[in-house]
């Protein structure tokens, strides 16, 4: 094929998959209507039908998945990433009971979030309302397109779904028990749209809004991944930073809480977005802390890179660069240093983090007050493992990401984030003069 007839065929191939997707965000638009209006009883019977059908398919997705995990061990993929990508049967029952749990949870559309009146006597309400029609683009993570699916219905909203090609296999398969969910409570099967697609085009097209179909974006991934969905956007996005996540050893801590709580928050799983991924030690109390944390990380298997006074107390301490302060390794690695206190701490994390989670451990509750209002993250933490960051931990179900930036939702977003809202006013003949 010559080089004219490829690019006619590509141009076709293009304008094929933007006509599918614009018709795939008009029906999504369509459903969105009906999702907003749908019961309770309707939205909640179609998750634990989606439930009930997860745990009856559990054979075909794993089979799914299994072809996933393969094709990306062929490619050489890290550890961190198969962690992420892999479902087995505990993973399966955790998403089919992610979903009775959405479903558990009071229904966020019309609640009346204040409610006033004036002196003219109109009555005002203000009212949660759904968001619209949501598209979530992930990578890696199949348990996202049940969580994501989830919460956007139980919050009145359709949801377009774009998983990451490496998991395509695995989030068709359980995007298929969603849609008989949806069948089987009677609402429309684009409620729950997904893009069948690992065309990378794809993302673009949501990007650019899907000719007005969608209304808010959710990222949830990588560096690369949210860096692109920030600078091509149309429309408003849910931003999902990566998780620099730090742990400060204060010098009021206890040293074995200090050990256990830094042991899970780092090496429970290395590959998630609440992993802890900077140690920061007081220097006040380095000399009775520092070297049983260190040699506790390396013993268990994480390589720890440090700072000339980590360095100094263990000789397989590696040399940190000014680059793993910024690092999200998402990995057995951690960077290590002695900061002046709870002033050096706070400092440090303000110059280097990503505002996502950061945590203090210390028995000086006045400290703990003062880290807690002075970091400004999306959750702090004291005395508790970073990996609490997690919208099912909170009591939320579920989450579609944790949110870093600082408008509409921040922290885990769950179904109440998945809301706006409207202004009801009630009067009795009122005009304005």
């Amino acid at each position: 094929m010559t080089q004219a007839l490829r690019s006619e065929a590509r141009a076709g191939a293009d304008a094929t998959l933007s006509d599918s997707l614009i018709a795939l965000g008009r029906a999504a638009r369509a459903a969105s209507r009906a999702a907003a209006l749908a019961s309770s009883d309707a939205k909640n019977k179609a998750l634990r039908e989606a439930a009930g059908e997860i745990r009856r398919q559990s054979g075909a997705i794993l089979a799914a998945n299994a072809r996933d995990v393969a094709d990306a061990k062929a490619r050489g993929t890290a550890a961190s990433f198969l962690d992420r990508l892999t479902l087995d049967p505990a993973r399966i029952e955790a998403i089919a009971r992610g979903l009775e749990e959405i479903a558990d949870l009071p229904d966020p559309v019309g609640r009346v979030l204040a409610r006033f009146e004036r002196p003219n006597g109109l009555k005002i309400e203000r009212v949660a309302t759904p968001l619209g029609v949501i598209g979530v683009i992930y990578e890696s993570r199949p348990n996202v397109t049940a969580d994501a699916g989830g919460l956007c219905l139980k919050a009145g909203n359709a949801a377009i779904l774009r998983g990451g090609s490496e998991s395509l296999r695995s989030s068709t398969a359980i995007h298929a028990c969603l849609v008989a969910g949806l069948k089987a409570a009677g609402l429309p099967e684009a409620a729950i749209s997904l893009v069948a697609t690992a065309d990378r085009a794809a993302v673009g097209a949501m990007l650019a809004g899907l000719d007005g179909n969608i209304d808010v974006i959710v990222p949830r991934g990588g560096k690369n991944l949210v860096a692109r969905v920030q600078h091509e956007a149309r429309v408003p996005v849910f931003a999902h930073l990566e998780g620099i996540v730090h742990v400060f050893v204060h010098q009021d801590a206890d040293l074995d809480m200090a050990k256990r709580v830094l042991l899970n928050a780092k090496m429970r799983r290395t590959g998630i977005c609440g992993a802890a991924e900077t140690l920061l030690v007081d220097k006040v109390c380095a000399a009775t802390h520092l070297a049983p944390l260190v040699s506790m990380l390396i013993d268990s298997g994480c390589e720890v890179r440090g700072d000339a006074a980590v360095q100094s107390v263990d000789a397989r301490v590696k040399p940190a660069s000014e680059d793993d302060w910024r690092a999200e390794y998402l990995d057995a690695i951690i960077a290590a240093r002695v900061v002046d206190g709870i002033e050096g701490a706070i400092e440090h994390i303000e110059t280097y983090g990503s505002h996502h989670t950061d945590c203090i451990i210390t028995s000086d509750a006045a400290a703990a007050q003062r880290f807690m209002n002075e970091v400004d993250s999306a959750i702090v933490l004291h005395n508790a493992s970073t990996q609490f960051a997690d919208g099912g931990e909170f009591g939320f179900g579920a989450e579609i990401g944790i949110a870093t930036g600082r408008m509409h939702a921040r922290g885990p977003v769950g179904v109440e984030q998945l809301t706006s809202f409207k202004y009801r006013v009630h009067g009795d003949g009122q005009v304005r003069g």
